[in-house]
């Protein structure tokens, strides 16, 4: 591009989707690139992921990787594209090495978001984009946007070649994504947002309250007829929590959506088989009950869960009580609030973008992320999306400047 043609785009937004827009956009020496961040620094919530371990992917093969999306065919192409071989090659060009866990998933060795947070936004500085940290987008109208900074509490209009909206959804709005970029878009544009990868609520009497906080060790959960997940579930005072919870959201959610009620379903002993656990239980002689669970491998999260959602009348009953253990269904509330879950399904909507992640109603804007309408799993894939729709934004915008370069 002739560098006469200079011009000037605005990112919104410093999270991963933004940062990787930026990234594209900043290796083109006409384009003039500001990301503007309400917050004192970039990426707050990427660090506060990471603070127990940055899981940035996962290595499993590719079409399986895929399925983990609700919109797969819409996010297909670009994850693809840049999929869990292509970040673990860039963190490296960032000096930061990685491996794969045992359970497939991608940490860099260090195991922290901060040391690759703090190279890439080196690479960007470097690379001449331009942070502007503690302002606020307060409104969006064509190519100009209004600008709220908040540290000198002055307001200003900018006007931009392309705009690229990154903004998040609206989980850990304390972090930056406040969802208030929806004011920008209209009504039909938008799917509502709903809790992902949150946990669910169950009302439990006083008896479950010596084991809040316990785990349910190696169980195996399902929803109606989804396939079933191994590992484990924390009891918490508002109900349960954990990755095998969130793998069974969006099941969940639909079912929430179309019969007004959620059932977990649960097997407590999936190493046993249900001929196994009667026999156990039947040869168990002279012992208390609670003996005899003990050695059956029912730890006290799993007893008081069994007589929480049981009738006593069954406990003595071999038979019944191997069904209830292999098949517990446990009858929920709903999700924790949005504001506490780890993402958000629902956004903008795959109908109002082209394929290039360009606004039909506003073809100067450009949208990706979480803020997009696609939900995922914990385990990388959320990272991984983000990475990829920034991509594909920043080369969107690319291919649209070129377009208004050729005109004039």
């Amino acid at each position: 591009m002739n560098l006469e043609y200079s011009k000037r785009i605005a990112i919104v937004g410093a999270g991963p989707a933004g940062l990787m827009a930026a990234e594209v956009l900043s290796a083109h020496p006409a384009f003039e690139v500001h990301i503007f961040e309400q917050k004192p620094s970039a990426a707050r919530k990427f660090l506060m992921a990471g603070k127990t371990g940055l899981n940035i992917s996962h290595a499993e093969p590719i079409d399986q990787f895929i399925g983990r999306y609700d919109h797969a065919e819409w996010l297909a192409p670009w994850v693809k594209k840049w999929d869990a071989r292509w970040i673990r090659n860039w963190m490296k060009n960032l000096g930061i090495e990685s491996y794969v866990g045992s359970s497939g998933r991608i940490f860099p060795n260090e195991m922290k978001a901060a040391p690759l947070l703090r190279a890439w936004l080196k690479s960007l500085v470097d690379t001449k984009v331009n942070f502007h940290y503690r302002h606020q987008i307060t409104a969006l109208n064509q190519n100009e946007l209004t600008v709220f900074d908040t540290q000198s509490n002055s307001i200003r209009t900018e006007q931009f070649d392309a705009i690229v909206l990154a903004c998040g959804a609206v989980s850990w709005a304390q972090l930056g994504s406040d969802g208030a970029w929806q004011s920008w878009l209209a009504k039909e544009e938008l799917k509502a947002f709903s809790p992902s990868n949150a946990g669910v609520v169950r009302a439990w009497s006083s008896y479950m309250e010596p084991v809040f906080g316990s785990p349910l060790k190696r169980v195996e959960a399902w929803v109606d007829h989804q396939p079933k997940a191994k590992g484990d579930i924390v009891i918490t005072h508002y109900g349960l929590e954990s990755g095998l919870v969130y793998k069974h959201g969006r099941a969940l959610r639909t079912q929430l959506q179309y019969q007004d009620s959620m059932v977990l379903n649960l097997d407590l002993l999936p190493e046993l088989s249900e001929h196994e656990i009667i026999s156990k239980l039947k040869n168990a002689k002279k012992q208390s009950m609670n003996n005899i669970w003990r050695k059956l491998g029912l730890d006290n999260a799993k007893s008081n869960l069994l007589r929480e959602l049981t009738s006593k009348h069954d406990w003595a009953i071999a038979e019944k009580m191997a069904q209830h253990i292999k098949h517990l269904s446990i009858k929920l509330d709903g999700f924790r609030p949005i504001e506490e879950a780890i993402s958000c399904a629902g956004g903008v909507r795959e109908i109002a973008l082209t394929k290039q992640l360009q606004l039909k109603s506003n073809p100067i804007v450009f949208c990706c992320g979480e803020m997009l309408d696609w939900d995922a799993p914990t385990g990388g894939y959320l990272l991984t999306a983000c990475f990829a729709t920034g991509r594909a934004a920043g080369l969107g915008v690319i291919e649209y400047l070129n377009k208004t370069v050729e005109k004039d």
